[in-house]
C-alpha cells in the first residue's frame, strides 16, 4: 500500500471529492495542504470540507488559528510532518491546494535568518538605482548556484538571498542543502487532475455561485466586523479580498463577484504553471462528464504500481 498519496489539481478540479472518495475506499485520513482552510470561520469562501464528511473521515491541519493571526509555510511544514514520519496503520492523502505549503511539508522548506529591513532597504535602493540584473550579477558571484536558480528578475528572491548571505557569510544553496539533510524529503505517490481550461474555468464559475447562494457574503462582512478583525493573509484570500472591497465602498456587488471569477481563474493559471514541475504525477484527465467514481477507478490502478484498495 502507498503510505502517503498526493493529490495535485488545479481550485475547484474536484481534488476534494476524489479525495473523499481515496479516503473511503482506503480507509485513510485527509491532510489538507491549504494556506486559508487553516484559519477557523473561513468555511465558505475556502472550499473547507462540510462538517459532516470531516465527522466521517479523519482530517487533518484544519482550522489551526484565528482569521486575524499570521500562519506561514514554515509552520505548517513543521506542525504536519510529524504526521507523515510517524507510523501508522492506515494511508494519508494530502489535499494540495498550496503548493509552497505543499512543497515546505515534502522537501522542507529552508526559513533562514529573520529579515533585516534596513539591509532589505539598502538592496531595494540598489536594484532600484543599478537594475534588478544587477543584484543578480552580485548574487551569481557569491552563490552561483542559487543564482542559476533565480531567474534575473524575480527580484525578492534575489534579494532574500542576498539578504542570506550578508547576514551569516554563506550561500543561501548551501544551507538549504543542510536543511534538507536534516529534514528529507517525505516519498509519497503523486496523482494529479487534469482538465482543459475551459471546463475548469465553468467549474470555477459554478463553485463561485454555490458558495454565494452558501452564504459567502454574510461570511465575509462577519469576519470583517470581528472587534480584531482580518490579518493581511487572511485578508487576501480570493473571495474575501473582492468582498472587502465592496463593502469599504470601493465596487460593487457585481464587480466584487466577477472579480472572484476572474481571480479565481488567475490562481488556476498560476497552478497549471507550478503544476508541471511535478514530473513524476499520474495524471488523471477528466472532462465535464467525468464522474468522481471513474477518477477513482483510474487512480486505483493509475500507473504500474497500482494504489491497493
Amino acid at each position: 500500500m502507498n503510505d502517503v498519496i498526493v493529490l495535485l489539481g488545479c481550485t475547484a478540479s474536484g481534488k476534494s471529492d476524489l479525495a473523499e472518495a481515496l479516503a473511503r475506499r482506503l480507509s485513510g485520513s485527509l491532510l489538507v495542504c491549504d494556506s486559508m482552510q487553516v484559519y477557523r470561520g473561513m468555511d465558505i469562501g475556502t472550499a473547507k470540507p462540510p462538517r459532516d464528511i470531516q465527522a466521517q473521515i479523519p482530517h487533518h491541519m484544519l482550522d489551526l488559528v484565528d482569521p486575524w493571526e499570521t500562519y506561514s509555510a514554515a509552520r505548517f511544514a513543521a506542525e504536519a510532518r510529524p504526521m507523515l514520519e510517524a507510523p501508522r496503520d492506515r494511508p494519508i492523502i494530502i489535499v494540495a491546494g498550496t503548493i509552497l505549503y505543499l512543497r515546505a511539508l515534502m522537501e522542507g522548506l529552508f526559513e533562514g535568518p529573520s529579515a533585516d529591513p534596513a539591509l532589505r532597504a539598502q538592496l531595494q535602493d540598489e536594484a532600484t538605482r543599478l537594475g534588478t540584473p544587477a543584484l543578480h550579477a552580485q548574487l551569481a558571484a557569491v552563490d552561483p548556484l542559487a543564482a542559476s536558480r533565480i531567474h534575473s528578475n524575480d527580484l525578492r528572491r534575489i534579494i532574500r538571498a542576498l539578504e542570506v548571505h550578508r547576514l551569516t557569510g554563506t550561500p543561501i544553496s548551501e544551507l538549504q542543502t543542510q536543511w534538507n539533510r536534516d529534514h528529507p524529503a517525505i516519498p509519497g505517490r503523486y496523482l494529479g487532475i487534469r482538465r482543459e481550461k475551459d471546463d475548469l474555468n465553468r467549474r470555477i464559475n459554478l463553485r463561485v455561485k454555490a458558495m454565494l447562494a452558501a452564504g459567502l457574503v454574510d461570511e465575509v462582512r462577519r469576519l470583517r466586523d470581528h472587534p480584531r478583525g482580518l490579518s493581511p493573509e487572511a485578508a487576501n484570500a480570493v473571495g474575501y479580498r473582492q468582498l472587502l472591497d465592496h463593502f469599504a465602498g470601493r465596487c460593487s456587488l457585481d464587480d466584487a463577484i466577477e472579480q472572484i471569477k476572474i481571480q479565481t481563474r488567475h490562481l488556476a493559471k498560476l497552478q497549471r504553471t507550478w503544476l508541471k514541475r511535478f514530473t513524476e504525477t499520474h495524471w488523471l484527465d477528466a472532462s465535464e462528464g467525468t464522474s468522481t467514481a471513474t477518477l477513482l477507478a483510474a487512480a486505483l490502478k493509475k500507473g504500474s504500481d497500482p494504489i491497493s484498495p
